[in-house]
This record gives C-alpha cells, sequence and structure tokens, in this order.
C-alpha cells in the first residue's frame, strides 16, 4: 500500500485527498496539518505546513512514496529542495523555480524580459514614485504587493482616488507586511479571466481544464477581493484553439525562460489568464494548486491525476503521457465563508454539514473538530461545495443549494456563479439563465 503525504489544510488539500483516493482507494492518506475532511479519509499529523525540517522528518521515518504539496507557503519554504536534497519524492518548484509565485517582481521581469504577453508595470518602494507612476498610467490601474499576501494583496482601482489609498496603505500603513514593502503598479488589462493549470516535469506540459473563478464576495462581482468565493469548470472560451495558443506564446515560453536561468519549474504551474482583444495575457502565475478552482476541476477529472503526480515528483519526463480524460459534464463550485469575511473572519462558530448527496463534496477549507465531535468554523472560506451535472445551470443550481444547507451562523456564498458562461449558453439557445 503506497503512502501519500498531502501538506496543507484547506479546501485544495481535501481536494487533492479525495481525488488521489479515488485513482486509488488503497493509498495511505497522510496530511500536514489537514482538516475534519481529510481526517475522514486518512491521518492528520500536526505540523504547520511551512515547518520543512518537521515535516521532512515525518516523510522519511513514514516511508511515504508521494509528497503533494498544497499551498505556496510551503514552497516558498523550500521544502522541496529539503525533500530534493534527502531523495524523498515531491510534487512541486523548488523555492528558486517558486518565485513565479512567491515574488511579482520576478515574474513579471522575467515575462518582459522574454516577450511574454502581460500587462505593463512598475515597481516601487516610496509612495511618492508609486503616486506618480499611477498618475502616468491613469486609472483603472491595479497595485499589487510584489510578496506573498494570502491572496489579497491585489487591488483593482477603478480611481486615482482608490490607488492613492492602495499604495498607503500598502507602503504607508504597511498592510501586508515585508509583502507589500516593494509594489507594482500595473496597467489595467480588460477581458474574461480563465485560470489554467498545467502539469510539467519541467519542458513538456499537461494542461488540465480550464476553470473560471469568482473573486468578488458579493453576486454581481461587487464587493471587496477575496481568495475566490467559487469556480466551475469547464469554460467554453477555452477551445482547443485558444488552448494551443496559449501553450505556445505562455506555458512553453515561461517554462523555457525559467530553465534559461537556472530556475527549472517541475510541478503545477498555475497561469491565471486575462482573455483581451489583443489575446491571452498573463494576469499572474501561481507555483501550485488554485484555490478553488481545484474542487471544480478535480472531481470532473476521469484519469489519473496520482499516475501525473508521480511521474514529476520522481524526475520522470511526461513526453508521450496522454492527456487526462475528463467527464462530459459541468462542475460548480460555491464557497461559504464566514461572517466578516474577508477583512474580519468570525471564527469558532458551530458549523453543521448537509447530508451527502451523489455527485456532490462539501470540501472543508478553514474547519476543526472539537473532542466531542462538534465541528466549527476556523477560517474566513469555511467548506466548499461542489456539484457535478450534465448541464452548468444544474451543476449551480445543485451546488447553491446544498450551500444554503450548511449551518453557519452569518455564513457568506454567491448565488450567481458561472453567470457569464450562462449568459454565453443563453445567446446561444435563447434560453434564460437561472
Amino acid at each position: 500500500m503506497a503512502k501519500v503525504l498531502i501538506i496543507g489544510g484547506g479546501g485544495r488539500e481535501h481536494a487533492l485527498a479525495w481525488k488521489l483516493l479515488r485513482d486509488d482507494p488503497s493509498l495511505d492518506i497522510i496530511a500536514a496539518p489537514g482538516n475534519p475532511g481529510i481526517a475522514a479519509l486518512g491521518r492528520c499529523v500536526q505540523l504547520a505546513a511551512d515547518d520543512v525540517e518537521a515535516i521532512l522528518a515525518m516523510a522519511m521515518e513514514e516511508r511515504v512514496d508521494l509528497t503533494v504539496v498544497g499551498p505556496e507557503a510551503a514552497l516558498a519554504a523550500g521544502i522541496v529542495d529539503r525533500f530534493i536534497d534527502n531523495g524523498v519524492p515531491i510534487f512541486g518548484p523548488t523555492r528558486a523555480a517558486a518565485e513565479i509565485e512567491t515574488s511579482k517582481r520576478f515574474a513579471k521581469q522575467l515575462m518582459l524580459d522574454h516577450g511574454i504577453p502581460t500587462a505593463a508595470a512598475e515597481f516601487h518602494r516610496d509612495i511618492e514614485s508609486a503616486t506618480a507612476a499611477v498618475r502616468r498610467a491613469g486609472a483603472p490601474v491595479v497595485v499589487k504587493a510584489s510578496g506573498l499576501a494570502a491572496g489579497k494583496g491585489v487591488l483593482v482601482c477603478h480611481t486615482l482616488d482608490d490607488a492613492d489609498r492602495a499604495i498607503q496603505m500598502m507602503l504607508g500603513e504597511g498592510a501586508f507586511g515585508e509583502a507589500g514593502a516593494e509594489i507594482l503598479v500595473e496597467a489595467f488589462l480588460t477581458g474574461e479571466e480563465l485560470s489554467l493549470f498545467a502539469i510539467t516535469d519541467g519542458t513538456t506540459a499537461i494542461p488540465l481544464l480550464a476553470a473560471q473563478d469568482h473573486k468578488c464576495l458579493l453576486d454581481g462581482d461587487l464587493g471587496p477581493n477575496t481568495g475566490g468565493m467559487g469556480a466551475y469548470a469547464p469554460v467554453s472560451l477555452a477551445t482547443p484553439e485558444l488552448l494551443v495558443e496559449v501553450r505556445k506564446t505562455i506555458l512553453e515560453p515561461t517554462l523555457a525562460a525559467l530553465r534559461d536561468c537556472g530556475r527549472p519549474f517541475r510541478g503545477l504551474l498555475y497561469a491565471g489568464l486575462m482573455l483581451t482583444t489583443e489575446g491571452p495575457m498573463v494576469v499572474e502565475f501561481n507555483c501550485r494548486f488554485g484555490d478553488p478552482e481545484s474542487q471544480a476541476i478535480l472531481p470532473l477529472m476521469d484519469s489519473s491525476l496520482l499516475d501525473l503526480l508521480t511521474r514529476v515528483a520522481r524526475g520522470e519526463s511526461l513526453v508521450g503521457v496522454a492527456a487526462p480524460r475528463w467527464r462530459p459534464a459541468s462542475a460548480v463550485t460555491t464557497v461559504v465563508a464566514a461572517p466578516g469575511y474577508p477583512d474580519r473572519p468570525r471564527t469558532g462558530e458551530l458549523l453543521t454539514l448537509p447530508p451527502d448527496e451523489d455527485d456532490v463534496v462539501v470540501f472543508h477549507a478553514g474547519t476543526r473538530r472539537l473532542e466531542d465531535g462538534q465541528l466549527l468554523s476556523a477560517g474566513g472560506r469555511v467548506v466548499a461545495v461542489t456539484a457535478v451535472a450534465p448541464t452548468l445551470s444544474e451543476a449551480r443550481e445543485r451546488s447553491r443549494r446544498v450551500a444554503g444547507k450548511v449551518g453557519l451562523a452569518g455564513r457568506q456564498f454567491r448565488s450567481d456563479l458561472a453567470w457569464r458562461e450562462l449568459e454565453r449558453q443563453a445567446d446561444v439557445t435563447g434560453a434564460g439563465v437561472t
């Protein structure tokens, strides 16, 4: 029986554990630190995801066959480097390669230097120069913290006053600490966003199903930016022709650029794209599975994720490996968030989950279980409800219906997920959107 160690304790890690166990029901799943949802599938060890030496020691003692890294913080801490040094198979990029996400300066400069399509940007460390850059760019404009800011360091500013406030918050008030000590003032791109994951051995990239997530807290894409309030897949805009273009103009050049600068990227490269009138452009790269997109994509995957991850973790080539197979269905993931999220989420509230339903999975994101068995909220995003159905409208209806049964005082969730896609479908068929 093979042992798989999953590092992290959120919804993405629960989805990974769920999918890998479906690929091979005999797996011994271990998670560090895990969560109550993962605990129902395997063992949870109370080690912080970025406690590199403790996790390495545990992995060697357990003789794990595969380690999969979920959160970016563990990658930034160099966990892959330490595992490689000790000959322990692990899926994820090295600390240097992970800077494609952990340093927006590095990622942006790499793209600009190698002609990878992205928005123009300037880097600033003082308020005066950043404010001048905003005046040159005009509004709308994007202000980003250069480092890791838990998914909250990107502010789309629709007025110059908004941009000034963002600059003051990051550079003047230190809202994101060292992550916001340097900021990017970036041109605003217009179009629809697309999330595309690719599993790569450093040279060959195997794309997964494209998804679209929803960052704003409220229906109608209103309210503050969040880590993600839901996602759906597949996306009709991700045509075979578009994916070929993304592979040729973005994925392959990026992997080549990383190899050229001595940072070969092996793991999951996540391209956050904007589909502009000039073609697909990179909004940002991530160096790991996305959340909540993973919860929408993985339940649709009909072939083995375990095989792909194991090959990369062992240093094997993906040349000639068949593309993944997908269920002929749609998935919608509705995130149920705590009251006060994203600014001041209230945690420690009693949480009850609805009964199981076929083709509906409730992934734990921010939960903890007391010794008496009670379940409590323990984070801003508490659970993610994924429904799979023959049609997108049916998947959304089931997802939001089950989300509405989650017992959490003051809960928040969006009811309009996938609205753009459903409008596109309505335009084609003449049907209404529900």
